[in-house]
């Protein structure tokens, strides 16, 4: 590389010639970054893909839906049926984990109810083998 620093000519013309060196530079750790970056972009993932001359599967079978209510005095509801203590609804517990498919249970505690009833409740259905376990309309816990 060759750099001038002054004319011999005596002209005040300014310098027409590029600085070509930054230039070179990008170029350079542009060229490094493809070759880096393409042996990456050439790995093939397979994917397995639904078939479309095969049909759809039939519908499943949807299980039985059972809403437990836990009201704020303590009060559990089963299916619209108030529940007299924990020993009947673990009755109820060992009776529909034996259907096939097991129902699930959507769980609705008072956003006061006590936390203790609301877990007994769950380790009652734990300790029956109920596996479908939900809470539903929790939108009252959030805190805004």
């Amino acid at each position: 590389m060759s750099m001038s620093v002054g004319s011999d000519s005596g002209d005040d013309e300014p310098m027409v010639e590029m600085n070509t060196t930054p230039l070179i530079d990008v170029m350079l750790v542009l060229l490094i970054m493809f070759i880096v970056t393409i042996p990456i972009m050439t790995h093939a993932v397979k994917l397995d893909m639904p078939r479309t001359d095969v049909p759809p599967p039939p519908d499943a079978i949807k299980p039985e839906v059972i809403d437990i209510e836990i009201d704020f005095d303590g009060t559990i509801v089963w299916n619209g049926t108030v529940v007299p203590s924990l020993e009947v609804l673990e009755s109820y517990f060992r009776q529909e984990s034996q259907k096939d498919p097991q129902p699930e249970l959507h769980l609705r505690p008072d956003a006061r109810a006590r936390y203790d009833v609301v877990a007994k409740v769950l380790a009652a259905a734990q300790r029956n083998r109920m596996q479908k376990i939900g809470f539903v309309n929790t939108a009252e816990f959030r805190d805004e």
